[in-house]
This record gives C-alpha cells, structure tokens and sequence, in this order.
C-alpha cells in the first residue's frame, strides 16, 4: 500500500526494500525505474514552464498508477497468505521448542540441587500432583515400567531387562550406560536420550 498511499512517492523505497528482501534483480530494477519518475516528476515541476509543469504531473501520475499496480500485484509472491494448517504447524513447532527448553531448565535443577529435583518430582509423572513442568523428562533410576514403556523405541522385553539391571546395580547415570548394561540397540541413544533422566 505504501506506493498508493505516497502517490508513488514511496514506491522506490517499497521496492527497493522487496528487492532485497527477495535478492531480485529485476525488483532492483522496478525500484530504479520509479526513482527516476519520481525525479523526473520533480524535475519538471520545479523547471516552473507549463510543459514542464504538465510532464511532471503526468510522471507523478504514470509513477503512482504503475507502481501501485506492480506493488498489488507483486504482494502475493513477496508474502504469501500462511494456510491454516502452516499456523498450525508453526504453533507445534513453537510449543515443541519449549517444552525442549523446559527439558533443559529442568536438567540443570536436578545437576544444581537433586533435592529440590525429587522435591519437585522431576522426571516422575507416575507421582501426583506435579505442579512443576519439567517437559516430559523421564527418571529412568526411579520411575515404574509403565512410564518406561511411554518411551520412544522401548519394547517391554527392553524394559523387562532394565527393570532387571535395574534392580541389580541400583540403576544408571546416563543413556549410553543404560544402553550397555542392558544389552540395547545403539539406536535407543538417539530415541530416548532427549527424555530420560538418571538421578541417583
């Protein structure tokens, strides 16, 4: 709208600023064109003659019209309309990004103080109520087998043998140890590690 609300005398700007925005020559180019009749308009305005006065409105007028068009009809491929389903996305996208940032908050409490951690039943959705949101973290060390089988990748054979190793060492202090005392796939690393906390 800028074009038409300047009367074409914020049209270089527009453009200029869509040409950058897209790296377009040819908008580069559309920008410099209406510079020049915008100028040119100027120009035969203030040469004061009635010829001059008459080719420097009609430039005003021809830059205003042209540039107005070329701006409504150039809109759609500088911001195209988001669907519905595109905000939708970009809203789970949005609320999968902070519940990663609430999973990382959530870690350093338990590395800063594993007391408040259990106080606030980090890692423990099996325990209610759990007013501290911690993300979806998973205590691998503490929780029943039920919550274990929510994991990504975890079969209930693998859970039976963590449960297992569980019981024998008193549990584990990270993924990759969980993943070699329990005999799993190098894969459950990559699956499981962004959820699964190991507090002792």
């Amino acid at each position: 709208m800028v074009p038409l609300l300047t009367a074409g005398v914020g049209a270089p700007a527009s453009f200029l600023y869509a040409a950058v925005r897209r790296r377009s020559p040819a908008l580069g180019g559309a920008a410099a064109a209406y510079a020049a009749g915008v100028l040119g308009g100027w120009a035969g305005i203030v040469t004061e003659s009635d010829g001059g006065v008459m080719l420097g409105l009609l430039l005003f007028l021809l830059t205003w019209t042209v540039s107005t068009v070329h701006a409504l009809a150039a809109r759609p491929r500088l911001f195209p309309p988001t669907s519905v389903r595109d905000q939708m996305n970009e809203r789970v996208v949005a609320m999968a990004r902070h519940r990663r940032g609430l999973r990382e908050e959530a870690r350093k409490v338990v590395a800063d103080d594993p007391v408040l951690a259990r106080e606030l039943r980090i890692g423990r959705p099996d325990l209610l109520p759990r007013p501290f949101d911690d993300g979806g973290l998973v205590d691998v060390n503490h929780v029943p087998p039920e919550v274990l089988n929510r994991l990504p990748c975890l079969t209930y054979e693998m859970v039976d043998r963590i449960m297992g190793v569980r019981t024998q060492t008193g549990g584990f202090v990270s993924v990759e140890e969980l993943v070699v005392q329990c005999d799993l796939p190098p894969s459950v690393v990559s699956e499981i590690a962004e959820y699964t906390l190991f507090v002792r």
